[in-house]
């Protein structure tokens, strides 16, 4: 009966129209050619997609319990797949230490005496050690920079929202209007000389205030022996409600504030594990599978949910990867087939950055990395290839294993528009096969790109489509068994240099 589906599945996903690549044919997969294709279900993904991206996990933030928990919770269903371990120790797990400064809360800021609440009542928009005390300059809403001399003075506006204002639902555009709103106000009044800014927030911004406070509330990090975590060394700028413009706006008012910096360090983890190579030459070469398990955990209240589940962003990756276990263990291949799922993705690539200075195997051993991010949504019958095009393509190889993968197996018409140097979104930057491209390690990004619910609590596994994420698995499958068996390993094109 599997085989039966299986055929009928193929002979489907093969009459799928569209410009996929040249070459592309309707003709059903032979199952032989990717031998653990029926152990790859839907059924499974779903199961284990509700798991992970259930209310339980709390959104999986990197550097709390509810990451350890989803790295736990992962570690066993690699077990029960069948996966070795492959990370420290003979554990699943590869530990590394994150930084973290964050806004103090022993920080006080204050209008005369009247002291405001941290992240309830003001908003701090970067992480700032500052002392201030100075009189405020009322603005309003309405005044010219041209003559302004506030050299010592703080500066105080108001913010009239615009009428191109996004909904809060969309957290992609919220979080992006906020607090570049509050930037455009405080910049040219910094240049003036003042010595803090202090935006009161209309109506129409009061609204993503919750949101911009539990952003910035968590600070910056960084890695051990890396870069610092960000503290800003400019002027404060400060973010108030609404209520409080009669305080600030008063005569005589002034800022007193005395803030500080938390400093502290905690743990984040990969979960690594392995389905060995079947071939003595060659199971010491890798073929790695890559996603990230972490996302942005509790955060603002929209429409009375707190918990920013990351269904599509990452959880689907993280279950196609057990699915293609599955594959891999009933069926290896001759390369030895690695799985990383990678924490700490959303706070700035760290789990793949540390992976890459700290393989779990001979970084020159890694013949190909294939990288998902976010798989399940949008139409269904297209997705994307990122590292496709150049200059973010470096194996024209593996780039046609992929193509000839989905020919064969998926039969997605490719959206190539966001692989380009010219897409805003600057998609290609910003997931975990980055590190391993600057490593000159062969990679490519499988994505089915971003939507209306992209980092809002309405990223839920009951709205990832299911099929459309039993045919991304397929293809990325598909490809890492071209790529474990082929003769030779996927060559880096000569010239490859990743700037940005």
């Amino acid at each position: 009966m599997r085989l039966r589906i299986l055929l009928l599945v193929s002979c489907l996903a093969g009459c799928a129209r569209g410009s996929v690549t040249p070459g592309a044919g309707t003709a059903a997969v032979p199952v032989a050619d990717y031998p653990g294709l029926s152990a790859i279900r839907d059924v499974d993904l779903r199961a284990d997609l509700f798991a992970m991206a259930g209310e339980s996990m709390r959104g999986r933030e990197a550097g709390t319990q509810d990451e350890l928990r989803a790295s736990g919770w992962l570690a066993e269903q690699a077990r029960a797949a069948g996966l070795e371990p492959a990370g420290e120790d003979g554990t699943y797990f590869q530990w590394f230490p994150l930084r973290r400064v964050r806004q103090s809360q022993t920080s006080r800021i204050a209008i005369g005496d009247a002291a405001l609440r941290l992240w309830r009542d003001v908003a701090v928009m970067s992480t700032t050690n500052a002392n201030v005390s100075a009189p405020i300059v009322w603005l309003g809403s309405s005044y010219d920079t041209a003559g302004l001399k506030l050299q010592g003075r703080v500066a105080a506006v108001r913010i009239v929202s615009g009428t191109d204002a996004p909904p809060l639902e969309s957290a992609l555009a919220a979080r992006r209007y906020g607090p570049r709103t509050v930037t455009q106000a405080a910049q040219p009044l910094l240049a003036r000389g003042a010595v803090a800014v202090i935006v009161v927030a209309d109506a129409g911004l009061d609204v993503y205030f919750d949101l911009i406070a539990t952003t910035n509330m968590r600070g910056s990090y960084a890695l051990e022996n890396g870069t610092e975590p960000r503290i800003s060394s400019n002027p404060p700028v400060l973010l108030v409600r609404p209520g409080a413009e009669a305080v600030v706006s008063a005569p005589n008012a002034r800022l007193e504030a005395n803030m500080s910096v938390d400093r502290f360090e905690y743990p984040s983890v990969n979960v690594v594990a392995r389905a060995p190579g079947t071939d003595p030459a060659l199971r010491g070469q890798v073929v790695l599978f890559s996603g990230h398990q972490d996302h942005d955990g509790i955060r603002a209240v929209i429409a009375g949910d707190s918990s920013w589940s990351g269904a599509d962003d990452n959880a689907t990756v993280s279950v196609a990867l057990l699915g293609i276990a599955r594959a891999f263990v009933q069926h290896p291949g001759r390369r030895t087939a690695l799985f990383v799922w990678h924490g700490a993705e959303e706070k700035g690539l760290f789990g793949s950055n540390y992976h890459v200075q700290h393989p779990m195997v001979p970084r020159d051993s890694i013949v190909a990395v294939l990288n998902g991010d976010m798989i399940g949504r949008n139409s269904p019958d297209t997705a994307a290839l990122l590292g496709s095009i150049p200059p973010h393509r470096n194996s024209t190889d593996l780039v046609a294993m992929a193509h000839e993968a989905n020919r064969r197996v998926s039969a997605f018409v490719i959206d190539s528009t966001w692989d380009r140097t010219t897409h805003r979104e600057g998609w290609y930057f910003r997931s975990d096969h980055l590190p391993y491209a600057r490593a000159n390690i062969p990679a490519v990004f499988f994505t089915t790109l971003l939507h209306e619910d992209y980092h809002t609590p309405f990223d839920n596994p009951e709205r990832i489509d299911i099929a459309k994420l039993g045919r991304m698995t397929k293809w990325m499958y598909a490809t890492g068994w071209l790529a474990a068996n082929s003769a030779q390993r996927p060559r880096l094109d000569p010239g490859f240099r990743l700037e940005r």
